[in-house]
């Protein structure tokens, strides 16, 4: 004859109860750390309208370049005062998918030194241009000869960097494929430096104008709180399951002679 009772809790049990544990505190950590990024962000993102909406301020000068906040710096609209080195044009290849003016598609940033009356040059990323002006705007056929001091108004932006897929420059037709300021720096006139570690959009000019500036993209990756919420739901699956799991070891029976 044998009886049935309930068998009790063994160590394991609670092992396995303290690392799924364990886990739901790890989740709703992550959830934590993605809600402060949210502030983070949301933050970030009226900053750079209040930047957008501001007056153009001086360009950093070259002084300032090595301890320069790029964060602090992101799409502030600046003044720069010098001259284009239009003869030391680079382009750098890529899709414009939501244009702002007439033209759009594959086709090329057209990017050109400015030589900074006070010091310094700085790559100013005068627009698009369609795929077959490649080499119209790397020959120098989009603009005369280099001009004389002018003053200029663009959006600073910290510089691309390249990815381990990312080709080695086309120095032959000038082509590059990340507005990298170092990189970029390999393709002109060395005595053109220093090399300011931004460069700057040009705005809109008249329309139909080649280059076409004024395609600044302005967005940022927002996706935290969804992210939050599903480490905080992974939190609660963890917990419920354990619950669950408890309930049916205490209560599976364990016979005895």
């Amino acid at each position: 004859m044998s009886t049935t009772t309930r068998r009790g809790l063994r160590w394991t049990d609670f092992l396995f109860s303290a690392l799924m544990l364990a886990l739901a505190v790890a989740c709703v950590v992550l959830g934590n750390w993605q809600m402060a990024r949210l502030g983070e962000k949301e933050a970030l993102i009226v900053a750079v309208d209040t930047r957008l909406a501001a007056e153009p301020v001086p360009a950093p000068a070259a002084g300032a370049w090595p301890d320069l906040d790029m964060d602090a710096w992101n799409f502030q609209p600046v003044l720069l005062t010098g001259s284009y080195r239009y003869t030391q044009t680079v382009t750098v290849f890529t899709s414009l998918s939501s244009p702002r003016g007439r033209f759009g598609g594959p086709g090329y940033w057209v990017v050109t030194p400015f030589e900074l009356a006070d010091g310094g040059t700085v790559f100013v990323n005068r627009g698009f241009v369609p795929q077959d002006l490649q080499e119209a705007a790397a020959l120098g056929d989009l603009h005369g000869d280099d001009p004389g001091t002018v003053t200029i108004v663009g959006l600073l932006r910290p510089g691309e960097q390249a990815g381990f897929m990312v080709p080695e420059p086309n120095m032959s037709d000038r082509i590059e494929w990340v507005r990298d300021p170092l990189r970029l720096a390999a393709m002109v006139d060395p005595a053109l430096a220093p090399i300011a570690p931004f460069y700057v959009d040009l705005l809109a000019g008249a329309e139909g104008d080649l280059p076409q500036g004024g395609e600044t993209v302005v967005s940022f990756s927002n996706n935290h709180f969804g992210y939050a919420l599903t480490w905080y739901g992974f939190a609660i699956i963890a917990v419920l399951m354990l619950a669950a799991w408890l309930w049916r070891q205490a209560r599976r029976p364990v016979s005895e002679p």
